[in-house]
């Protein structure tokens, strides 16, 4: 498995400059090859040769821990029912992306690289595709929008409810989303923001950034009463239940999301760790979401909140980036961490935790933006 990962890496060094043409020559391969699956992915392509790209680097990455390899995906399969990607349809998709390996690979391109490759996706395929046959839910979930709320000029708070069957998650994982109204075929993942409830709604935190396709349309576009599809469960910054340790959560932006859940799902039982929280944004309107960790925080004394803003000096708080707060305080040696943001500060946070000596099994983090 080392060697097959070495050679993984090795291989996609050739390509990853040019990762952009790689992925429209996969597409173009496969709706080539069979023009039938074309149906089953958007009009707008960029999003998601975005995705393709991103699941490819996390499957690599993840080739040298097995059970993080099988985890992720079966998880990956799981989600890829919501396109009715059948069995027969994955020799095409491995076709396809060989092809494109080998042309981007060019002369540098070995048969080594070529077999890692093979063996490589058969094992991803066979793990998708028993994640997908193992999950009794369905494809995906139809949920009616019962609350959409504007947080300054680009972030909505949405709240939805599944009309059938409740989705089952846990505090932290993040979903597949698609507005079939406004944006059909395109799905886009979002933080569940907060603890399973009796209800079964869900909270959705959306900032739009630029065109945004399918946050742009959740947050300018989607009303009450509207119809979203959420997609199954993925992720695995969860609390573990067997855990005594202290607690640190970092979050910047909409990361809040999965960190509130986290802090809601402590709330519901928590009596003997410390839990504190960071915060952070460029100026107070980013910190949307601070008044509700402090109401949460008012009834819990063991739940600490420090926000804190980067470009805000009349902001009456913790004065920079949320990862220089987060090293100013501490020792976070023997706490169970949660990080949540931008990849730039999650970077920066897992920095931060190194240096107070966290081990990497005691770190979960998501990242929100370009991976």
């Amino acid at each position: 498995m080392d060697n097959l990962a070495r050679l993984l890496k090795e291989s996609w060094v050739l390509v990853e400059d040019r990762r952009d043409q790689l992925a429209s020559h996969f597409y173009a391969r496969l709706f080539v090859t069979d023009p039938t699956l074309r149906t089953l992915f958007p009009v707008q392509m960029s999003v998601q040769r975005e995705r393709l790209l991103e699941a490819i680097v996390a499957a690599t990455g993840s080739v040298g821990d097995p059970e993080r390899f099988d985890e992720f995906l079966r998880s990956l399969g799981r989600d890829h029912r919501k396109f009715h990607v059948r069995p027969e349809h994955y020799t095409a998709l491995g076709a396809a992306l060989l092809h494109a390996l080998r042309t981007f690979g060019g002369d540098q391109w070995t048969v080594e690289y070529d077999q890692a490759w093979t063996e490589a996706y058969a094992a991803m395929a066979e793990r998708m595709q028993a994640g997908a046959a193992a999950d009794d839910n369905p494809p995906y979930w139809n949920a009616e929008v019962l609350g959409h709320e504007r947080r300054g000029t680009d972030i909505a708070v949405i709240t939805c409810r599944p009309l059938l069957d409740p989705l089952p998650y846990r505090a932290g994982q993040y979903v597949s989303v698609e507005a079939p109204r406004h944006r059909p075929r395109l799905w886009r993942t979002y933080s569940i923001a907060n603890a399973p409830r009796e209800d079964n709604v869900l909270e959705f935190h959306v900032r739009v950034l630029g065109a945004g396709w399918v946050s742009g349309a959740l947050v300018r576009q989607v009303q009450p009463g509207d119809l979203l599809r959420l997609a199954a469960p993925m992720g695995s910054m969860t609390l573990d239940p067997t855990s005594t340790r202290d607690v640190v959560c970092v979050a910047a932006g909409v990361g809040l999301a999965p960190i509130k859940a986290l802090v809601e799902e402590l709330s519901r039982g928590n009596r003997t760790r410390w839990v504190h929280v960071f915060v952070g944004g460029r100026t107070r309107e980013d910190l949307y979401g601070l008044p509700e960790l402090n109401r949460i925080a008012a009834r819990h004394p063991w739940l600490s909140v420090v926000p804190c803003c980067s470009d805000d000096l009349g902001f009456d708080g913790e004065q920079g980036d949320v990862s220089d707060v987060l090293a100013r305080y501490g020792p976070w040696k023997g706490h169970d961490c949660f990080v949540a943001g931008s990849t730039t500060m999650v970077r920066s946070a897992l920095r931060v935790l190194a240096e107070h000596e966290v081990p990497a099994e005691s770190i979960r983090y998501d990242t929100f933006g370009t991976v």
